[in-house]
């Protein structure tokens, strides 16, 4: 098939853009992918961070077209016509943020006679506004099929278009960070870090939804069984990270953490997953998240709450724990468990044989299957 695929690419940052470059790696395979991306995704006004990261060029997609500017619809009309031209059999757009519907309301307009595909990475954003509903309505409503990838978002989904044609299927494994296959050993030398030390990771932005103060609520209980455990906080912190200091100071627990504070460039992730123990996930809500998918493709088991699509991907203690939300003790009561009296679970062995399920190849069989069925 002919098929256009629309979202961000290197050099955009971020877990959508990784995604939508190993997306298009994978149609690419066996069939023929137009990769079509922005020259500008958001107006600094809205987002004041350094969109773009160049350092790493392992996620570039060839043959991009960085052809949309999604605020301006005079662009848009041109390259609806650019995408007539190339006459698809099918496109398939990224959606995660109610920002881009009037971009996505007026592509799909535009190509109205071509079957549309909506990637749902979540179809209401993680931190609601009022008008984020009728927006995402807007956006969504001209697509013939949606890809989502949890049963919260099928069930939010179903909210807007009871009918709607989909189908539901977890992310697939992000194993691209393993660039230099590196060893825990080696891991743990870079950051100067003793092999025997209990390594906990928490990595990527850190947003009030994703539950960190929790995680630093259960660190005292921790410690008490664990005493040289170690909690790396690996991400951005934005303009929240007083909140958090004081929350470390309140709890005495400043010795037993590393704070690597702003983005981490593409390169430089597999450090901290490869030198972990456990990645830990104790978020208030979400739909699904790239990370746990990041810490298979490493071979480390999760801890996740049970909210969103989290509890869709693991499997508890065979590759990770679900624990309830909001509960640092539980929380706490799975770092000791995974420490103590659960090591004879062969975590890496159980991760293995999910694989399969997380695979590419998997994800573009089950497109195949909602394209056949448009």
């Amino acid at each position: 098939m002919r098929i256009v695929l629309i979202g961000p690419v290197y050099p955009y940052k971020g877990g959508i853009s990784h995604y939508t470059g190993l997306l298009c790696r994978a149609l690419r395979k066996k069939h023929e992918v137009f990769m079509i991306s922005y020259k500008m995704q958001y107006p600094k006004l809205l987002f004041k961070r350094e969109q773009k990261d160049y350092s790493n060029q392992s996620f570039q997609v060839e043959d991009t077209r960085y052809w949309i500017h999604t605020a301006n619809p005079f662009n848009l009309a041109t390259v609806a016509g650019k995408i007539k031209k190339l006459r698809p059999d099918a496109v398939i757009i990224q959606w995660w943020h109610p920002y881009f519907a009037p971009c996505y309301w007026i592509l799909s307009r535009l190509l109205k006679k071509i079957p549309l595909i909506v990637t749902c990475h979540n179809v209401f954003p993680h931190e609601r506004f009022p008008m984020d509903r009728f927006l995402t309505k807007l956006a969504l409503k001209q697509a013939s099929g949606y890809i989502v990838q949890s049963h919260l978002d099928e069930k939010d989904l179903l909210k807007v278009y009871p009918d709607a044609n989909y189908i539901v299927t977890p992310l697939p494994t992000f194993n691209a960070f393993k660039m230099k296959d590196m060893c825990k050993e080696e891991a743990r030398q870079l950051l100067h870090i003793e092999s025997d030390v209990p390594v906990l990771l928490f990595f990527g932005f850190v947003r009030e939804y994703k539950g960190l103060k929790y995680l630093l609520d259960a660190l005292p209980e921790i410690r008490e069984n664990i005493p040289d455990v170690m909690l790396w906080v690996v991400g951005d912190f934005g303009d929240d990270k007083e909140t958090y200091l004081k929350q470390i100071e309140r709890n005495h627990i400043a010795d037993s953490i590393r704070l690597v504070e702003g983005y981490v460039p593409d390169q430089e992730v597999e450090k901290y997953f490869a030198a972990s123990d456990l990645a830990v996930l104790p978020y208030v809500s979400a739909t699904q998240s790239a990370i746990v998918q990041t810490a298979y493709g490493f071979e480390k088991p999760v801890v996740v709450t049970d909210v969103g699509g989290l509890p869709d991907v693991v499997r508890h203690k065979e590759t990770g724990y679900i624990v309830p939300f909001q509960n640092a003790h539980e929380i706490a009561n799975a770092v000791v468990s995974f420490y103590t009296k659960d090591q004879g679970i062969d975590w890496q062995g159980n991760i293995r044989k999910q694989a399969a399920e997380f695979s590419w190849e998997t994800m573009v069989e089950r497109i195949e299957k909602l394209l056949g069925r448009l």
